[in-house]
């Protein structure tokens, strides 16, 4: 692939600006409904801050060779659960947030010291490309549900049904078909943008597409609002209003998001040693779960950028990036960070992978989480319209894994198989519960190729020998 920046080039500021805010828009979503699905008062505006500052931190450590953005992780939702259920208080529940992404970065350090003495030779004979990329395939396929479910659905929601444990079920009071038809439109405009356009179409896709399916899904909303049609009302201007609700005062433009650590310190005294044990026993297996993913996500970018990241700056240095920025997003914003696809893919799609452009869009999050208005245009962005971008971003995400295995010999069984167990256990979705700990379907996947993998090249050894 023929970059249009490679990571050391320097784009001229407008044009780092607009990359920055791409960037951001594929990796804000995400980030920002971790926190709302977590609750307990989790703000979003601080786990965006801590994305940033987290993403800095992963820059630093890896010398601003790795252009990905580091973005709250869905992986570690039943983690924080957890760490709330087992808490006597809230203040408690939010220190065990920082004590459990404390445990996943030690786990980061330990393995990143014995890649340091060992070297990565050993993860090539493990996980070789027929295991790598069929999983990295996985990742956006896993994803594909999010995507196709998210196009069905508007941003303005009503309490569909009540269960009996006091959770509501939400719907869109948008018809799904409309919500549909705005899904598509975004996903064409960010097709025809960077096939078709000239160089800002084809370098800023996602901006012009989430644009075009803003103002279509407005047009709709407000002809759904004069007529009082609901199934024409696809967006949800309430975080918008809300902003104005008490009238004009600069909270209306500029609010400092609720950090976790000024509530987590009030709950030092409450301390016990089990409570401690329940939050390690929470986060630290599901460290490993995440190594796998970081992996899988660095063989895909080195393959976009061309360079072996595990290699160049290391895969010591990645995941003490990873891990050390993880903590220091929860210390902020409460979610531990890791490396998001959708910046992956935003870089391979757009073929910019300048690792100032993630640097400025670090900044960029750290400064718009203290911005209001912009935290409520995103957050009034309709799920049909992110569902949109997501089509294309996690499409590319599953077509970089196939593209490792397009050298490979199918025609060797041992390939054929190992291949078929991690797209199956994949696409069908399978998971792996230990207690508290649920090893996700990617981890369970790749985890069932490596075994395949290893039990299947005992062939290869004997044949070396004859």
């Amino acid at each position: 692939m023929k970059l249009i920046f490679d990571v050391n080039d320097k784009p001229k500021f407008g044009q780092l600006i607009v990359f920055a805010i791409q960037q951001l828009l594929a990796i804000m979503a995400a980030t920002l409904v971790v926190p709302v699905i977590v609750g307990n008062d989790m703000s979003p505006a601080a786990a965006l801050f801590g994305a940033g500052v987290g993403t800095l931190t992963y820059v630093l450590f890896t010398k601003k060779r790795s252009p990905v953005f580091l973005g709250s992780s869905f992986v570690f939702i039943n983690s924080m659960n957890a760490a709330f259920a087992g808490a006597a208080s809230m203040a408690l529940g939010y220190l065990g947030l920082l004590l459990g992404a404390l445990f996943a970065g030690l786990v980061y350090v330990i393995i990143a010291t014995v890649v340091k003495f060992v070297g990565v030779k050993w993860i090539g004979k493990i996980m070789p490309p027929i295991v790598i990329g069929p999983t990295v395939a996985i990742i956006g396929l896993c994803l594909a549900g999010n995507a196709a479910g998210d196009m069905a659905s508007g941003g303005l929601k009503y309490v569909a049904e009540t269960l009996a444990d006091g959770t509501n079920v939400m719907a869109s009071v948008c018809s799904p078909l409309i919500a549909v038809l705005c899904g598509v439109v975004t996903l064409f405009a960010t097709m025809v943008s960077s096939v078709y356009g000239k160089k800002s179409g084809k370098l800023i896709p996602f901006i012009y597409g989430i644009l075009a399916g803003y103002i279509f899904s407005s047009v709709l909303t407000f002809i759904g609002n004069a007529a009082n049609v609901d199934a024409l009302k696809v967006i949800d201007y309430s975080a918008l209003k809300a902003l104005f609700a008490n009238g004009v005062s600069l909270s209306s433009f500029v609010s400092m998001p609720d950090f976790t650590f000024l509530t987590a310190f009030a709950g030092f005294g409450e301390l016990t040693p089990s409570y401690i044990l329940t939050v390690a026993v929470a986060y630290a297996p599901v460290a490993f779960v995440v190594f796998a993913e970081h992996i899988a996500d660095h063989k895909n970018l080195s393959s976009i950028i061309e360079r072996d990241l595990l290699e160049d700056p290391g895969l010591s240095r990645t995941l003490l990036g990873d891990g050390v920025g993880s903590f220091v997003g929860a210390l902020f914003g409460g979610c531990p960070n890791t490396t998001y696809g959708e910046s992956v893919a935003c870089v391979a799609i757009t073929k910019n992978a300048s690792v100032y452009t993630i640097i400025a869009a670090a900044i960029g999050a750290i400064i718009i989480s203290f911005i209001s208005p912009f935290v409520a245009f995103v957050n009034s962005i309709p799920s049909c319209v992110m569902g949109g971008v997501c089509m294309a971003l996690y499409g590319f995400i599953s077509i970089s894994g196939i593209k490792m295995i397009q050298g490979i010999d199918f025609n060797e069984n041992r390939n054929l198989f190992v291949a078929s167990v991690i797209f199956i256990a994949g696409v069908g979705g399978l998971k792996l519960v230990f207690g508290q700990v649920t090893l996700t379907t990617v981890a369970t996947a790749l985890l069932l190729g490596i075994l395949a993998n290893v039990l299947l090249s005992g062939k290869d050894c004997k044949a070396d020998k004859e």
